[in-house]
């Protein structure tokens, strides 16, 4: 199955397998999508900690939806999520979009260490047995956070490079006749990045949406998300809109407080950036709280309470805050000390503003140290595709310009400008998402652009 020559890469991981692995069965959560045979599940068990340092397991959830035509299978596509945090239910929603840009391909949708059905960090606080299910209730933090320190070696061990691991495991695992294919976005690009360092699993291909900048550059790190919003958001403004904003914001009178309370309306706008329907209503909704309008921000207020909604149609579909922690602040956040003063200062002048940076201040978790593959390349690739939008408010687009060059060393690497598009691509410009998936899956060459603001 592998080269000689990477036999011993992939050894440790080979020697990580449980003593057993279950097959696929039935689900706790049935779901049934056109196209596909009714959707199986596993468990595997897999080491704590890959390097043998600490004691324990974790068990990992994977669920699969296998084609309907055996006879037009292609193989697996592995659907890795972002966050870190988010669990594999985060792509449920949209599985028929990943059926027409994967046809023939298995999706298998595995939930790494921390999140959905797998095994997490809070193990009382965050199991579907407590007080707000996956979620975390205000009243379950106290002990969750305690949890974490009185146990900091099994906290230490929820790093991207572990979880890198566990992924390389499960694919060998469940590998079956065909090709294999991983696709992975915003931090899933990260992990996966990191899995071809550790492991190398034999891949025909990587598609990697919203491909996070290089670890090697601090400036786009999470704790500068506030200036990477801020840039998207005044793209979509001109200059007279600009300063009918800043008005806005420097008056003593808040005409947004009656819809939007004690929310900055700063971190509204940004969010909107996220849902490009909803971000096209910015400039209008300035206009009307120009005059004292308030309507199309409660709208739109209204709007996006219900995208978040479709976003968690599932009971594992809630992310992982203490993942998004402890992993945001141990390996994707160059400046430890930074306080909430800091955070103020850089957004003074903002007109949109990113909750992330605050969110990194006074981190109540232990922290671990980067290891050794941080900032670096992996040294081989399989034929990859990145395709990104040109107003991604989460990943910025001129980091993954920098990072595609960085890795055209490693491989192939093909990349795709989708024009307008913003973050997570099968959601928010699907068309373009499957022409161009569909071609590299076809090993079709893809174009460098598709506008998803027009009407093909």
């Amino acid at each position: 199955m592998f080269k000689i020559k990477h036999a011993f890469l992939i050894l440790p991981v080979l020697l990580a397998n449980p003593l057993h692995a279950e097959s696929f069965g039935s689900c706790d959560l049935e779901l049934h999508v056109s196209g596909f045979s009714p959707s199986t599940c596993t468990k595997s068990k897999l080491p704590l900690d890959h390097a043998g340092d600490v004691a324990g397991n974790v068990e990992l959830a994977i669920r699969k939806f296998p084609v309907q035509d055996v006879d037009k299978r292609r193989g697996q596509i592995w659907l890795i999520h972002g966050g870190p945090g988010e669990p594999g239910a985060g792509f449920y929603p949209l599985i028929d979009v990943f059926r027409e840009a994967f046809a023939g391909f298995d999706i298998i949708v595995p939930d790494h260490r921390g999140t959905g059905e797998s095994t997490r960090l809070c193990e009382v606080e965050e199991s579907i047995e407590s007080e707000a299910g996956y979620a975390m209730a205000n009243s379950e933090w106290g002990s969750c956070i305690g949890s974490l320190f009185t146990n900091s070696a099994r906290t230490k061990a929820f790093t991207i490079t572990n979880a890198a691991h566990d992924l390389a495991a499960l694919i060998e695992q469940y590998r079956e006749p065909g090709e294999v294919y991983v696709y992975a976005v915003s931090y899933g690009t990260q992990l996966t990045l990191r899995l071809m360092q550790v492991a190398e699993p034999k891949l025909d291909g990587i598609i990697l949406d919203g491909l996070v900048p290089p670890e090697s550059e601090p400036k786009w790190d999470l704790s500068y998300r506030t200036a990477i919003v801020d840039g998207v958001g005044r793209e979509l403004l001109n200059n007279q809109r600009i300063e009918r904003f800043q008005d806005l914001l420097s008056s003593d009178v808040q005409v947004w407080h009656d819809v939007l309370g004690s929310t900055d309306i700063r971190l509204f706008m940004a969010a909107l950036l996220s849902f490009p329907d909803l971000r096209d209503r910015i400039p209008a909704i300035i206009d009307d709280l120009a005059v004292g309008q308030t309507r199309s921000l409660s709208e739109t207020m209204i709007a996006l309470n219900e995208a978040h909604k479709n976003l968690m149609l599932y009971p594992q579909s809630v992310p992982s805050l203490p993942l998004v922690m402890l992993i945001s602040n141990s390996e994707n956040n160059s400046r430890r000390g930074l306080t909430a003063e800091i955070v103020a200062e850089e957004a003074k002048d903002a007109l949109f503003v990113s909750p992330l940076p605050g969110l990194l201040v006074n981190a109540s978790a232990p922290l671990y140290d980067r290891d050794e593959n941080f900032g670096r390349l992996p040294k081989r690739l399989p034929r990859t595709l990145i395709i990104h939008g040109s107003l991604d408010p989460n990943t910025p687009y001129e980091g993954a310009k920098v990072h595609a060059e960085l890795l055209s060393q490693a491989g192939n690497v093909n990349f795709t400008t989708v024009i307008g598009g913003a973050h997570f691509l099968p959601m928010v410009a699907p068309e373009c998402f499957i022409h161009v998936t569909s071609m590299f899956m076809s090993d079709v060459e893809v174009p460098e652009f598709c506008d998803s603001l027009s009407d093909n």
